[in-house]
Formats: structure tokens, C-alpha cells, sequence
């Protein structure tokens, strides 16, 4: 213990600096100082409500593209991710395939494996309650588990958010599929563009930076652009590729300067050994003529 007490109030002088050395993190360091736990489960009920509330609007226009309320309610308790829930019923609802609905809908969702990966490692489960704990892992556990400084802040951000959203989720989903069965045709109070409004809610505060811009815009264009001369649910995964286009030519962009400074750096190193290679050579030339001149001597 006192050796714990010295190490931590150690003064070790840098470049004549006296600096307060820093303990190490130890195997306690997991549930180390963070938020107080009621203001992580007030930030997960928050989130929980607000994005769980439009449930209701899934449900009707689920419902109003022609699934029954059975249907809809069972794509929300197994599928359970807003962003492909409306683009595959969008689809069926625009006389698509089913199979590239589906299509569509899947890689919308494979992004959440993404966020599986790191929240694996940042979670730490138990392995019997992992397959569990992936139904859950969408955009709004992940961004509020990743916002947290210690693992027993995330795990309870992430328990709370899970739980808030999948029950409201589910709740507003069947009053919505309810609702659209009262109200008749959905398409003329406007409701089918409900989907759409939500999703760009959602997407509008994730597009921080330019790069994030640039690869919307793009979607939206192949998106809008290809909608009138492809099958239905095709131009969501044309537009897919938007990513990796802007991506690629962005890193490209930052490449070009590496490469001029590599070549001129390359340029130089030449130039300097050409200029050594001649000095050596003139010394030599220089020293053999000074020979020759004293063996004439």
C-alpha cells in the first residue's frame, strides 16, 4: 500500500520540469471513474423514448404498404432495425422483388455487425448472454455504450437503451399497424412519407463531416437517379456503393501529397549522391595527379 502511495505521488524531473507521474491503469481501471449511473440511465431512457416513439410511424407505414399487422409486428420483434425495416417494406411497397427487398434490407443492416465488433470487446459479456445482447446492438446502444468512459457505464447505457427501445419499439409498431387499419389509406394523409422523414432524422446529426456529406449526396443522387429505370430495392443497393467511391478517391486525394513529398525526397537523396559519387571522384582524380607530380620530382 505504501508502495502504491509513493508511486502515485512520484515527481520525476523532464527536460527541468517537475511532472506528476501518472499511475498506470490497473486490472480496476474497467470500472474506473465515469458518469454517476443515474445520469447513464437518464441519457439511455432519453434516447430510448425519443427514437422507440417512431415505432408508430414503421407500424403504419408497414401496414399501408399491404403487410398485415401480424407481419409487422413479427419484422419488428425479429428484425428489430428501423433503417431496414423501412427500406424493405418500402420496397414491397413500391411492387418490388421480395428477394431484393430483402436484399436491400440486409445490407442496410450490416453495418450493426460493425458495431458488434467493438462493443464486444468494450461490453465484455458473459458468452450465454451474447446472442442475447445482439438483437440489440443497433445505432442508438452503440452510440450511447461508445460514449461512456467506463465498461459498467456501458453495459448499463447499453442495457437500458436496449430495453427502452426493443420494448417501446415493439409497442408503438403494433398501435401503428392498428392506427393505419382505422385510418384506411394512408397515402392520402401523407403518411407513407413518414419513413423517409424519420430516417433522415436519424441520419441528418450522424453527417459531421464533409466526407459524410459528400457520400449522402451521392447516395441520394444514385439513389433518385436510378429510381425510374431499375427495379425497386435495386437502386437502395446501387447506392450503397457510394461509400467506397468517395472513400477511395478521398484517399487517393491524401495520397497525392505523400507521393510528391516521397518522389521529391527520393529526388534529393539522388541529387546528393550524385554530388558525393563526383567528389570522391575528383578527390581521387586530384590525389592521383599528386602522385604523378612528385614521382616526376
Amino acid at each position: 500500500m505504501a508502495a502504491e502511495q509513493t508511486a502515485s505521488t512520484d515527481i520525476r524531473a523532464r527536460g527541468g520540469h517537475r511532472v506528476a507521474a501518472v499511475p498506470a491503469a490497473g486490472p480496476g481501471a474497467e470500472h474506473g471513474a465515469g458518469k454517476p449511473d443515474a445520469a447513464v440511465v437518464r441519457d439511455a431512457l432519453g434516447v430510448g423514448v425519443a427514437v422507440g416513439l417512431s415505432g408508430f410511424a414503421f407500424g403504419v407505414t408497414s401496414a399501408g404498404s399491404g403487410l398485415t399487422v401480424l407481419q409487422t409486428c413479427v419484422l419488428s420483434l425479429l428484425v428489430f432495425t428501423g433503417a431496414s425495416q423501412f427500406a424493405l417494406v418500402g420496397a414491397l411497397a413500391g411492387g418490388g422483388n421480395p428477394f431484393t427487398a430483402a436484399a436491400g434490407a440486409f445490407f442496410l443492416g450490416v453495418r450493426n455487425a460493425f458495431y458488434g465488433l467493438r462493443l464486444s470487446q468494450l461490453l465484455a459479456l458473459p458468452r450465454a448472454v451474447r446472442p442475447f445482447a445482439a438483437h440489440w446492438v443497433i445505432d442508438e446502444t452503440a452510440a450511447v455504450s461508445l460514449a461512456q468512459r467506463s465498461r459498467r457505464s456501458a453495459r448499463i447505457g447499453f442495457t437500458v437503451t436496449g430495453l427502452t427501445l426493443y420494448v417501446l419499439w415493439n409497442v408503438t409498431t403494433l398501435l401503428g399497424a392498428l392506427g393505419a387499419e382505422a385510418i384506411g389509406d394512408t397515402d392520402a394523409w401523407g403518411i407513407d412519407a413518414a419513413g423517409p422523414a424519420v430516417f433522415l432524422a436519424l441520419l441528418a446529426p450522424m453527417l459531421r463531416t464533409t466526407t459524410d456529406r459528400v457520400v449522402a449526396g451521392l447516395a441520394v443522387v444514385l439513389g433518385l437517379g436510378l429510381l425510374p429505370v431499375l427495379p425497386a430495392g435495386v437502386p437502395v443497393l446501387v447506392a450503397a456503393l457510394a461509400a467506397p467511391a468517395v472513400l477511395w478517391c478521398e484517399g487517393r486525394r491524401r495520397g497525392a501529397p505523400d507521393r510528391a513529398t516521397r518522389a521529391d525526397r527520393t529526388d534529393r537523396v539522388s541529387r546528393a549522391g550524385r554530388a558525393g559519387r563526383a567528389g570522391q571522384a575528383g578527390q581521387t582524380g586530384q590525389a592521383g595527379h599528386d602522385g604523378k607530380e612528385g614521382g616526376h620530382r
